[in-house]
């Protein structure tokens, strides 16, 4: 027995921030640059730069920062922040889950 779950983060019903946009900045620190990042993830260059611009705008918060002398891409702080605390979220409700899992394979069996 196993307990699925998702996590994601709204504001006023669009997506904010999840595992997606998480992946997203990761590959852009790791590769510095957006079009690397989205080739790593097998997504499209658009569809990577739509849900960063889209999180970016309903945060009220620049993610990344560009660099034209270097030609690259960084995280901000504030995005370095924000996966932080998302990964620690995570593990919280990991934790939690395999905890109740285990009381509910005591429970049925």
């Amino acid at each position: 027995m196993e307990i699925k779950y998702k996590i994601w983060i709204e504001k006023d019903g669009k997506v904010v921030f999840g595992k997606g946009r998480d992946d997203i900045l990761k590959a852009i620190d790791k590769h510095r640059s957006l079009n690397a990042a989205a080739k790593k993830l097998e997504m499209s260059y658009r569809a990577a730069w739509g849900r960063l611009k889209a999180s970016e705008q309903r945060m009220g918060m620049k993610l990344v920062e560009t660099s034209t002398r270097e030609k690259s891409m960084q995280l901000t702080p504030q995005a370095r922040g924000i996966i932080d605390r998302f990964e620690k979220l995570e593990k919280d409700v990991e934790k939690l889950l395999r905890e109740t899992e285990q009381e509910f394979q005591k429970l049925i069996r």
